[in-house]
């Protein structure tokens, strides 16, 4: 159906992908299997979010593991990403995607069936892998295919995939648990799962040509995933009870090994002939500016709303199905906007303002969430939601398609997958950190709260547990308006970040959308290496 030019590809090829197109078409049904495959990725990710709560409390678990429960399966994505991405430029693209499937499908199995919090943490690693390789690979495959000019269409396509998949999560995971349990929240992804590896064997035909000699940099894959462990490790713990304190010796040794792990990485990856991430391309100003976007993003993104269900559940009283429901306005909010900006970008070629625009509506929503409590009403949450799903559906995937617009076809998993890393490092960095925000803001409420009831709760951590049920009833009313109260602070945080996402998408340059699947002036490697400079 469609060649795509590898490492080894002679000139000609960038030339003859843009001579014989995919029609529409084609184009739609090689989309039906890579989308939902990730669907399948995007929907793991966010239905536990509402079962979380009864999956804690089911599990005996703690603030921490609730947090954890998330941030696991994001330091597996976030690490394995650059290494799929790299992969894609490397190998057949078809076979890559559907591992990816076969190794989230026995992850979601095994955290179907954990009895603790650790066994379910070790599968939501394995899940994290698979989803990082879907992620990387789909991106990667329609950069394949499809021009830049005309991405945007299938760019809003697939941002609507994600947007149902991320705001619509929490509904479908609210329903199942009432109805079913939490640990259907896991087996529901199989079927799906096992849908797109059929689709994708049946319609996607992709040709990568591939040069002799390949070397893998393990080594760097190694370094960056340890580095990425070890902050994120530190950034959980730090400053909660029973660990250790921000400014300690335990934080200098973690910082310290994580800074040396990570200018190891920046030489290796400087020296070996086919980094994970290559630094020319990272080093671009489009796409660094598009890597500290998507940082910040993730952060506000997947940190905040992370603890939505648990504001509607914990600190409202709300079903999982309810708490799910209640997230609708976000998802209209991401479908509507990520549609409507990726067809006026094809049809106008104009991108940035998108950018900004999104930018904007998301600092916007993120600052009047700051303002929430227990007795806010849920109406203006559901404004305030929908603004920030505006913001998010004109991002996420318009800073991807700025970035594709300045490689080559041969580097263009890279570059996508590098955005996708440091945007779910982000997200991973904000859960760590936001969660260890609310969990010494809800300490220290409640503990105003307890006292006021003549309970001494000096000897309280953050790290109590869940189960409101099990708590007597005056307790527990102190503890669920600790929540509603502390939640506002996660959005405060966000919104500071949203600022940093509005300045890098400002100075983004504004490129013309190119009408070719290539670079056309590419004839060799080196060339390349200008031309992406040049954008």
């Amino acid at each position: 159906m469609t060649t795509v030019s590898g490492p080894g590809a002679q000139p000609a090829a960038p030339a003859a992908a843009a001579e014989e197109p995919m029609t529409h078409r084609e184009i739609l049904v090689v989309l039906s299997g890579l989308l939902a495959a990730l669907f399948t990725a995007m929907l793991s990710s966010t239905i536990v979010s509402t079962a979380l709560p009864t999956i804690i409390a089911d599990l005996n678990g703690n603030q921490t593991q609730y947090a954890w429960v998330i941030t696991t399966a994001l330091l597996a994505n976030a690490a394995s990403t650059p290494i799929w991405g790299k992969f894609a430029d490397l190998f057949n693209k078809k076979l890559l995607v559907q591992l990816g499937i076969l190794i989230f499908v026995a992850g979601s199995v095994l955290a179907g069936l954990a009895h603790n919090v650790p066994v379910l943490l070790g599968a939501r690693v394995i899940q994290g892998i698979g989803m990082g390789g879907l992620t990387a690979l789909v991106v990667a495959i329609i950069g394949s295919i499809i021009p830049p000019r005309e991405r945007g269409r299938y760019s809003g396509y697939m941002g609507a995939v994600m947007a149902v998949a991320m705001s619509g999560g929490p509904v479908l995971g609210g329903v199942i648990v009432d109805a079913l349990g939490w640990r259907w929240c896991f087996y529901v992804c199989v079927p799906i799962a096992v849908v797109a590896l059929v689709l994708l064997q049946r319609t996607l035909h992709v040709v990568t040509v591939r040069k002799d000699n390949v070397s893998i940099d393990w080594l760097g894959a190694t370094l960056i995933t340890a580095a990425v462990s070890v902050l994120l490790i530190w950034v959980s713990f730090a400053g909660k009870a029973g660990y250790y304190e921000w400014f300690s010796v335990e934080s200098a040794l973690y910082v310290g090994v994580g800074a040396v792990l990570l200018v190891a990485t920046l030489i290796v990856e400087s020296k070996v002939a086919d980094p994970i991430i290559p630094l020319k391309i990272v080093g671009e100003r489009t796409t660094a500016l598009a890597i500290i976007a998507s940082v910040a993003v993730g952060i506000g993104l997947f940190g905040a709303t992370t603890f939505l269900g648990q504001y509607f559940q914990t600190a409202r009283g709300y079903s999982p199905t309810v708490a799910g429901l209640l997230t609708i306005p976000m998802v209209a909010g991401t479908l509507v906007s990520s549609m409507l900006s990726g067809q006026l970008i094809t049809r106008f070629g104009k991108w940035k303002g998108f950018l900004i625009g999104g930018a904007v509506l998301q600092m916007v929503g993120f600052g009047l969430l700051g303002t929430v409590d227990h007795l806010t009403s849920l109406t203006l949450i559901s404004v305030y939601i929908a603004i920030v799903g505006l913001g998010t559906g004109m991002l996420m995937q318009n800073l991807v398609l700025a970035v594709q617009n300045t490689v080559s076809v041969r580097n263009i998993g890279a570059a996508s997958s590098s955005v996708a890393f440091f945007r779910t490092f982000g997200g991973a960095i904000g859960v760590s950190v936001l969660g260890s925000i609310l969990a010494a803001r809800v300490a220290t409420i409640s503990a105003d709260g307890l006292a006021r009831l003549g309970i001494d709760a000096s000897s309280g951590s953050a790290d109590t547990g869940l189960d409101l049920a099990a708590m007597p009833a005056p307790v527990a009313e102190v503890i669920q308006h600790a929540y509603g109260d502390a939640t506002g602070t996660l959005f405060v945080v966000a919104a500071a970040f949203a600022v940093v996402t509005l300045i890098a998408v400002v100075l983004i340059p504004n490129r013309a959308l190119r009408t070719t699947i290539d670079l056309v002036e590419e004839s060799s490697p080196a060339d390349h290496a200008d031309a992406a400079s040049r954008g």
